[in-house]
């Protein structure tokens, strides 16, 4: 039954929306960066931080490694509480460099369990900014639970009000195929419904692809 529902909610929304092609990064070390400097503020914001980081060719593992904590603050300014996230940023950067070498691929090589539980032992980095690095960045399974998610899920009754992170998490692993590329559609899907139609105050529910579910 919860496999039905949840395939017919993937299916409403990507016959509705078509591919999202998510997530927006030239290399898994930009998606990586994004998904902590999109910690509270919109994607326009990050967008913007990222390109000054670029502009500046400080846009990589060893070159921002070398950054003067106050000097990538400032490149950041724009996703907003720049010294925080600078400071998680450094604290994720020297955790790479001292346990993987500075390499990259090689800490995406871990399994998505150990890969999760490395990330989420830095300072600053939570369950979802974990899971998406995992999924967007390393590209393996892991279904990234949002805001929008619980939204959307607990409007339709799939899941109770109460429901948390991992509960929700499990709700979809457990029922559909260990897939990233199915995990990282539906996650960019319910996303966009949630910020088109599925809205915190006034939904758009006459018009949503998930009408009458």
């Amino acid at each position: 039954m919860i496999t039905e529902q949840l395939l017919e909610v993937y299916q409403r929304l990507h016959d509705h929306f078509g591919p999202q092609h998510w997530w927006p990064g030239d290399t898994p070390f930009e998606v990586m960066v994004g998904a902590v400097l999109t910690q509270n503020t919109n994607w326009q914001n990050v967008e913007k931080a990222i390109d000054n980081l670029k502009g500046a060719g400080v846009l990589s593992l060893e070159a921002m490694s070398a950054l003067p904590a106050g000097l990538l603050a400032e490149y950041i300014r724009p996703a907003g509480y720049y010294n925080i996230k600078a400071g998680r940023l450094r604290n994720l950067l020297q955790f790479i460099n001292h346990n993987y070498d500075g390499d990259l691929d090689y800490f995406f090589a871990q399994s998505p369990p150990t890969l999760r539980e490395e990330l989420l032992s830095v300072k600053g980095i939570g369950p979802e900014t974990a899971d998406s690095i995992v999924l967007y960045a390393a590209g393996q399974p892991v279904f990234v639970v949002d805001a929008y998610t619980h939204r959307i899920l607990s409007r339709h009754n799939i899941i109770d009000e109460e429901y948390g992170y991992y509960e929700i998490q499990e709700l979809f692993m457990d029922n559909l195929a260990e897939d990233a590329a199915l995990f990282n559609e539906y996650h960019a899907l319910l996303v966009r419904a949630g910020k088109e139609y599925c809205k915190k105050s006034k939904p758009r529910c006459e018009q949503c692809p998930l009408d009458r579910l």
